[in-house]
């Protein structure tokens, strides 16, 4: 017998036994975690958007995905705890919602996992990601940038409203965006006039 035949035969041999050794092991669901900041009734109409996307995708929670949440309900102190949970699950990927501090959570918790954020900061400046072109590392996601685009934002009242001589703005000071990332870094607000 030739090399190459015996090869052929090795190989053609080998492959009912893989296969029925992958029949055997139970198939296992891969894992999708969840983090967010707050609590899941807040939160209702997001996570329902959530399993949608995935759906539309191809993954139906239970058949052939499990999905794991967990929720922080506003104590931030508790974040790094559930990034590590999730983490110990060694899930396929962890989305983050709620703002940076659940993704810079579970940053810190990996660097292996991928990991799905929505911030509404730079995340480049917050550490998540080394630029927007090349994300580099385990983190990927998106943005609003809502802090940046400010000063966009008051040009184009200037040029809708020329003649107005005063703009104001309502800002939430307990939540954790206006005071991270570039919002520290900004100049103070004009208070009133066209600059």
């Amino acid at each position: 017998m030739k090399r190459r035949e015996f090869i052929a035969l090795l190989g053609g041999a080998a492959v009912p036994v893989s296969l029925s050794a992958r029949a055997q092991q139970p198939a296992t669901m891969p894992m999708v975690c969840f983090l967010n900041t707050q609590s899941p009734e807040a939160f209702a109409s997001y996570v329902a958007g959530f399993r949608d996307g995935l759906r539309e995708t191809g993954f139906t929670d239970g058949q052939n995905v499990a999905i794991e949440y967990r929720w922080a309900r506003g104590r931030m102190d508790a974040l790094p705890a559930l990034a590590a949970e999730l983490v110990a699950r060694r899930p396929a990927v962890i989305a983050t919602s709620g703002g940076e501090p659940a993704a810079l959570a579970v940053k810190a918790a990996t660097s292996t996992i991928p990991i799905v954020f929505l911030t509404g900061g730079d995340p480049v400046q917050q550490g998540l990601v080394q630029s927007f072109n090349r994300p580099g590392g385990n983190a990927t996601g998106l943005t609003q940038l809502t802090l940046t685009l400010d000063p966009k934002r008051l040009r184009l009242l200037r040029d809708l409203m020329p003649e107005s001589k005063t703009i104001a703005l309502l800002l939430n000071p307990t939540f954790p965006e206006p005071t991270r990332g570039n919002a520290a870094s900004r100049k103070p607000p004009v208070r009133s006039g066209w600059t």
